[in-house]
């Protein structure tokens, strides 16, 4: 079921210079018929935070195989068909990067990690590079299940790296729905420009890696409608937005918060309660947004 590293690796650098192929040519398209999907310090931005993320990977590389290798002695079976094998693969996979993708909308301490991919006011292919930089900090713990189900470390991290490529693609506007079929069992461009939104509708919705299925089956799907333009970006955009900043810019806020307050829970709450929680009502999650929007609409029509 192995393949040898070299061909993995010969792999994930034909693909990966494929996205970059493909970052370029969007550029091409986007300058030539004036649709500014780009703008240079954005996406110099982008290159920096997955350089960033690049260097983090690596020095997490070793403790994250170590750690899925030591898990898999004690896996609970074993799939010796190849098909079956790499299909439940991506399968249970795309499911644990949607808890670990959720986790980072739903509680603020992670989303404070999670910021940075989503601090772009724009939205191209350049935009999926702008990763979140400590998330291989704890990721490993989230896809340590799939060596107790018998998946191997090296095939639980290729296999990461290729969706990862998948998850890249998305992010783009230059490719519009695509046909029913695939816009409701894969994760599109559409649904990922609505996940990047800040318009309050769109708000920790379609979090999927390949997969939207579960973002339909645990409620958190919300399709693109044509009659509310997607606004990319933050609720709050940071007004510093230089390289120390675009990262730590959340923390900085959770530190801010938990000066007004107290008592230990409230603290607590501020680090892990979902983004905008407050303790007097003063900022609003974005679940409690969502309510307000669907009443208004409702006794507006």
């Amino acid at each position: 079921m192995e393949a040898t590293f070299t061909g993995r690796d010969s792999a994930v650098v034909i693909l990966f210079s494929f996205v970059i192929l493909l970052a370029f040519v969007e550029m091409f398209f986007s300058y030539y018929h004036d649709r500014k999907y780009y703008q240079k310090q954005d996406t110099w931005t982008n290159v920096y935070l997955m350089g960033m993320a690049f260097l983090m990977n690596l020095a997490t590389k070793t403790a994250t195989f170590l750690l899925l290798e030591y898990t898999y002695q004690f896996r609970f079976f074993t799939i010796e068909n190849v098909f079956l094998y790499w299909l439940v693969l991506v399968i249970a996979e795309d499911f644990l990067y949607w808890a670990l993708h959720a986790l980072g909308h739903f509680s603020r301490f992670f989303w404070a990690i999670h910021v940075t991919h989503h601090s772009s006011e724009h939205f191209n292919l350049t935009t999926g590079f702008r990763s979140t930089v400590f998330e291989p900090l704890y990721r490993m713990f989230f896809y340590a299940p799939l060596a107790l189900m018998g998946f191997t470390a090296v095939d639980i991290l290729f296999c990461y790296l290729i969706t990862q490529m998948y998850g890249n693609i998305v992010h783009t506007q230059s490719v519009k729905k695509l046909h029913p079929v695939i816009e409701y069992i894969f994760v599109t461009p559409s649904h990922h420009r609505v996940h990047h939104a800040s318009n309050v509708r769109y708000l920790d919705r379609n979090m999927g890696m390949m997969l939207i299925l579960w973002d339909r089956l645990f409620g958190t799907f919300q399709e693109e409608i044509p009659q509310e333009k997607v606004k990319y970006g933050l609720t709050k955009q940071p007004e510093d937005v230089g390289f120390v900043n675009i990262i730590f810019h959340e923390f900085f806020a959770i530190s801010k918060d938990l000066k007004l307050v107290e008592h230990p829970a409230d603290k607590l709450k501020y680090i892990f309660y979902p983004p905008g929680w407050s303790h007097d009502g003063s900022s609003k999650t974005a679940r409690v947004m969502q309510r307000e929007l669907r009443r208004t609409e409702k006794q507006s029509s």
